[in-house]
């Protein structure tokens, strides 16, 4: 099993294998945790970790007692900001490069990006907080756009403050309903489902778009 493999098994399988690394690693729990969240939003080529639901995941262990809620909530919410932070400054200092040399994305491509960033960029950095993969490339393509710093640093601090606490409370709260507690495997695959739906429904409308235009 590659290492891609076993990583997209723990993402579908969160819920089993948090309780595994709480008893395995004990106060070391809160740096993994930390470490994900940051890598899920901090480089492009990591969208597939898990991020919603560790979240919600982690809000439910927290209804336990086994995680310091508040702890974590701070911890999360820091990792989130600096991931997006140094995905920022990535795409920034060498979006253009990497593009430019594996001719991975057409220049037009980049002008209507830049474009829409500098109209919409502070409403995508918040929304694309709650779309799995959109999430990751959201501050890459902006610092790609070259969107001033300090705008783009208040809505990445708001997106991931509102980003922890819907989905980390939602776990604490609603972790503590019976249902949720004997199907959270089940709770965490609708979590997921649920997490694509606003990218499939845009997905779909730039297609019938595109046939529309053409």
């Amino acid at each position: 099993m590659s290492i891609i493999t076993k990583l997209i098994d723990f993402a579908l399988h969160i819920d089993k294998y948090l309780g595994i690394l709480i008893q395995m690693y004990g106060l070391w729990i809160y740096a993994i945790l930390f470490l994900i969240i940051f890598l899920e939003t901090g480089l492009v080529f990591t969208p597939f970790l898990p991020g919603d639901s560790l979240l919600f995941v982690t809000g439910t262990y927290a209804g336990s007692g086994m995680i310091n809620l508040p702890v974590i909530i701070i911890l999360f919410i820091v990792a989130a900001v600096l991931g997006d932070a140094v995905n920022f400054y990535i795409g920034k200092k060498f979006g253009i490069l990497i593009f430019e040399k594996n001719k991975l994305v057409n220049i037009k491509y980049y002008e209507k990006t830049q474009k829409f960033y500098n109209k919409h960029g502070g409403k995508t950095i918040i929304l694309a907080r709650f779309i799995p993969i959109v999430r990751t490339f959201a501050p890459f393509v902006a610092g790609i756009s070259k969107m001033k710093y300090l705008r783009f640093l208040s809505y990445n601090i708001i997106g991931g403050i509102v980003w922890v606490l819907v989905f980390v409370l939602s776990g604490y709260f609603f972790g503590k309903i019976t249902f949720v507690e004997q199907n959270l495997t089940l709770v965490t695959y609708i979590i997921i489902l649920i997490s694509f739906i606003p990218a499939v429904i845009e997905f779909v409308r730039h297609y019938l778009n595109r046939n529309t235009d053409g």
